[in-house]
């Protein structure tokens, strides 16, 4: 972000669709247990998307309200197939808090 004025600020970057920031939904244990304890969901993101760009693409392609947006930065991990090795590449996700009556299913 660039600062212009005192309350002002300008995103920098490219402009994501909100289909090209929302990769997949991470459908796991752990995450089903969020949404239905917290109402969180937590998603597979485009590295260049910030938190507004997240929320504007969440609303719009679910139809929610969003409350709060967190992201993590997730490093890849060693892996070795056959005899060679390498890594799994780096990711970025979001966990992605809704308003108390708003739903989202995947299943």
């Amino acid at each position: 972000m660039v600062k212009t004025n005192v309350n002002k600020q300008v995103e920098s970057g490219p402009v994501l669709e909100p289909h090209q920031v929302i990769l997949r939904p991470l459908v796991t244990e752990k995450g089903v247990h969020r949404s239905t304890r917290n109402n969180q969901y937590a998603f597979e993101v485009n590295a260049l998307a910030s938190k507004s760009d997240v929320k504007r693409a969440v609303e719009e392609l679910f139809e929610v309200s969003v409350e709060k947006v967190r992201t993590q930065n997730r490093k890849g991990k060693p892996r070795r197939h056959k005899f060679r090795y390498g890594y799994t590449k780096n990711w970025k996700k979001a966990l992605v808090t809704l308003n108390s009556e708003h739903r989202i299913d995947f299943f």
